[in-house]
């Protein structure tokens, strides 16, 4: 099986201009041959049959993704509207400033199969290609955004990938995007 980063995640995981929330102290390169050399301790399923999650201890000095938000951080919350890529309209997001979470213990790629990221528009030259990376405390997954999971019920003409909501899911993701917030340094 062979993994490659995507085009998508390449700026989001590794930005030009360097940035405290995202992945730490190595080169994209350097990240995809790790995943490809080192077995994930589990695979997740993903929320559809084309997306797997591998996790792996971190290896960096990357902090975890996501903050609870308590009476003593409500302060340091803010929004603003912003797309992931210029191709995909705007839509409002929130996080942290001034918070300092701790190191992960974990990173989380999120990968997609070849055949589907070729459905979106975006071939690759591998089996499997990160879309993301989840930096977390637990080995488990953070419940994608409801905003996320929209967008993707949306279609792939909008930025998704077409899997309609699943209401229980949804749920979920309200319940814990409530009491989270990713952050930004």
């Amino acid at each position: 099986m062979s993994i490659v980063l995507t085009e998508f995640a390449r700026p989001r995981l590794f930005p030009r201009e360097p940035r405290r929330n995202t992945i730490q102290d190595i080169t994209p390169e350097a990240f995809v041959e790790h995943l490809n050399r080192v077995p994930p301790l589990r695979v997740l399923d993903g929320y559809a049959p084309f997306c797997k999650l591998h996790v792996h201890r971190n290896w960096t000095s990357t902090r975890c993704l996501v903050v609870p938000i308590t009476e003593e951080n409500r302060h340091l919350l803010r929004s603003g509207y912003e797309a992931r890529s210029k191709a995909e309209l705007p839509v409002l997001v929130r996080w942290f400033e001034g918070v300092e979470p701790p190191v992960a213990n974990y990173l989380i790629a999120i990968l997609y199969s070849a055949e589907q990221l070729a459905k979106e528009g975006s071939p690759i030259d591998g089996d499997w290609g990160v879309v993301g990376c989840m930096y977390t405390a637990e080995p488990e997954e953070i419940p994608m955004a409801p905003i996320t999971m929209m967008r993707n019920a949306l279609g792939v003409e909008e930025g998704g990938s077409g899997v309609p909501i699943d209401r229980e899911a949804y749920a979920r993701s309200v319940a814990f995007w409530e009491r989270h917030a990713n952050w930004r340094g």
